[in-house]
């Protein structure tokens, strides 16, 4: 019997940058993959978990429905994936040709950031 379905599915706080101070730490100084759905910004946390951000903007994708598709995209592929990340502070951007994407190159697009962060070497900033 299973005690508690989905668990590894969870996105709990401590795997999400809920500050703008933590924001502000990626922005200033961090390393870019840029794919062909999302910009994704990353900087070395060496002290914790794998945290995921999300910059999803209007300017880039005007209807809620999109905004709101790109982010649980982005969600879903980091939940999969942050064993393999730990260390890293990441945030997500959307590019403008992204809303028009299909979900699979959308997919695509971050498991090719998940490689380039794993094979970059976690330097303590």
């Amino acid at each position: 019997m299973k005690t508690n379905p989905g668990r590894d599915e969870r996105f709990p706080r401590d795997h999400r940058l809920t500050t703008s101070t933590a924001f502000r730490k990626v922005f200033a100084a961090p390393l870019r993959y840029r794919g062909s759905g999302y910009l994704v910004l990353f900087r070395a946390n060496p002290t914790g978990p794998a945290r995921l951000g999300l910059a999803i903007a209007k300017k880039c994708a005007r209807r809620a429905v999109d905004r709101a598709r790109l982010k649980r995209i982005a969600r879903e592929s980091f939940r999969r994936h942050r064993d393999r990340l730990h260390g890293w502070d990441i945030v997500v951007l959307c590019v403008p040709a992204a809303p028009t994407m299909s979900n699979e190159r959308l997919f695509a697009s971050l498991e090719r950031a998940w490689m380039t962060i794993e094979n970059q070497t976690c330097v303590a900033s």
